[in-house]
């Protein structure tokens, strides 16, 4: 028997072959441990994403998969196999590795759904001697390796990165970009049956959740997830890369691909979706700018979150370089946005608590942001973003929260911290216009919580980074604020009240 993570419901995790000993007649196994949704206050859309997509892939299945609901993996797998043995391919979490592990008649496969070999990774990282483990890099690597938006051995349009030119503010005469509107699902009689589970076990106290659930927003289903791929490529690829860091208040979509949650289920392979919208490049559908970074987002962003998740070991979680221990508020672990009067978090809060989804911009620079100026504890952080988005889990936010929104890591990710005033926001967005605050005050009625803030975590990191050559600068423009002590007091009286 083979046994089927939630996260693993894809047709390449069934693909023959002879690593895991699967044939078109192996009988399959899934298990809904309804201890999982005990351990974490997730998000209502995001939990019951997970479940509808795996009773869906259990419907499809029909009489080839033995479907346990129980309480805990161990004992769905002791009703369904006893002591029978049982293939998996490896999990993505420590946690779950442990467990499969621990289990002796379980044999762990290498791990799908993925571009490189964790191996192939280790070589690479190892064959740095300790360097920093930059994703440019790793990116380019990739690329060679899969030949992918290659020309022979230069990359195709000459240049290896579009950055450059995906960098644009959003149109300041419009609430919304001009193009066609994402796909989104039908939800059915499977969805309904999720929801009144998810009420009754709320109801009873078996679970809690945060966040609106509804109408299910995101792919549960292979043909939906095909669906969703084709409809980003052939409509909404060509305009992606221009707005990919923009951000409008009534538009929170913009032209992203809304893929991660369905790549993260297994319901689509990373290199379907590449290959898909290089041949739309090909093809003069869609410009290499667009193209080139929704591929740096796949198969050089995401690969390599992954990848260092499990490079840097279990013990990367934990790492405090700037010694943030502040608890989140209350507030913030609601997702109650109704209080906050900064427009920018406002809006972006609203989205996760009625979406469970935000594009990267806003995650980083509002969320994260905000979080690493008031020094909240990373390992809490780490945690929230995992319960809090349903493209969440735990190989996904360790790296991306600890390493690169948070700085926890020292730099082992990235060569800076990314935080900025209010002035990035005005910039990349049209979310100052009507907001109470004021970008360029710092201090005062109208400060804006981002520049006083931004301010404040320069001052309490100083001696770390003055030294940075990335962050130098900015530092030595401490010694120009005349109103510096006022923004230590003003940070310092506002504590964790919602801006």
């Amino acid at each position: 028997m083979h046994w089927l993570f939630g996260d693993q419901l894809g047709p390449h995790f069934l693909s023959p072959s002879g690593e895991s000993g699967i044939t078109r007649d192996t009988p399959l196994l899934m298990i809904e441990a309804r201890s999982v949704f005990r351990r974490r206050r997730f998000h209502r859309a995001k939990a019951h994403l997970v479940l509808s997509a795996m009773r869906h892939r259990a419907a499809e299945l029909g009489d080839r998969v033995t479907y346990v609901r129980a309480e805990t993996y161990r004992e769905g797998l002791a009703r369904a196999v006893g002591d029978g043995p049982v293939t998996v391919h490896h999990p993505t979490s420590y946690a779950a590795l442990r467990l499969v592990r621990s289990l002796p008649q379980v044999t762990v496969c290498p791990a799908r759904g993925f571009l490189v070999p964790m191996a192939d990774f280790a070589a690479w990282a190892d064959g740095h001697d300790g360097k920093q483990l930059r994703q440019e890099a790793f990116y380019r690597w990739v690329r060679r390796g899969h030949d992918l938006l290659m020309d022979g051995g230069a990359p195709a349009g000459g240049r290896w990165n579009y950055d450059h030119d995906n960098r644009e503010a959003p149109p300041r005469n419009s609430s919304t970009l001009p193009v066609p509107a994402p796909y989104r699902p039908r939800e059915d009689e499977i969805d309904d049956e999720v929801r009144r589970d998810l009420d009754r076990w709320e109801k009873d106290g078996d679970a809690s959740f945060v966040g609106q659930d509804g109408p299910r927003q995101f792919p549960a289903t292979r043909p939906e997830a095909r669906a969703a791929l084709r409809r980003f490529v052939e409509h909404r690829l060509p305009s992606f890369g221009p707005y990919e860091d923009a951000m409008l208040a009534a538009d929170p979509v913009m032209s992203h691909s809304l893929l991660s949650s369905t790549l993260n289920l297994g319901l689509l392979d990373p290199a379907e979706c590449v290959e898909r919208a290089e041949t739309a490049w090909r093809a003069g559908q869609a410009p290499l700018n667009s193209v080139e970074g929704f591929v740096r987002q796949i198969a050089g962003w995401r690969e390599y979150v992954w990848q260092l998740y499990w490079y840097f070991g279990e013990e990367y979680r934990q790492s405090n370089v700037l010694r943030h221990t502040a608890p989140l508020p209350g507030w913030w672990n609601e997702l109650d946005a109704d209080d906050v009067r900064a427009n920018c978090l406002h809006t972006v809060l609203s989205q996760v608590r009625d979406t469970g989804w935000t594009h990267h911009i806003p995650r980083l620079m509002i969320l994260g942001s905000y979080a690493l100026q008031q020094g909240w504890d990373p390992a809490a952080v780490t945690d929230w973003f995992h319960r809090s988005f349903v493209d969440g889990y735990d190989w996904v936010m360790v790296p991306n929260v600890v390493g690169m929104s948070q700085y926890a890591d020292g730099g082992r990710m990235t060569t800076k911290p990314y935080t900025s005033g209010g002035a990035y926001v005005n910039r990349m967005s049209d979310l100052c216009g009507n907001c109470v605050h004021r970008p360029g005050d710092r201090t005062g009625a109208h400060a804006c919580p981002y520049s006083a803030g931004y301010w404040s975590f320069l001052d309490r990191h100083r001696s770390r980074l003055e030294h940075n050559n990335r962050t130098a600068q900015a530092v030595r423009g401490l010694d120009r604020l005349e109103d510096l002590d006022e923004i230590r007091r003003q940070e310092r009286d506002r504590g964790d009240s919602p801006p």
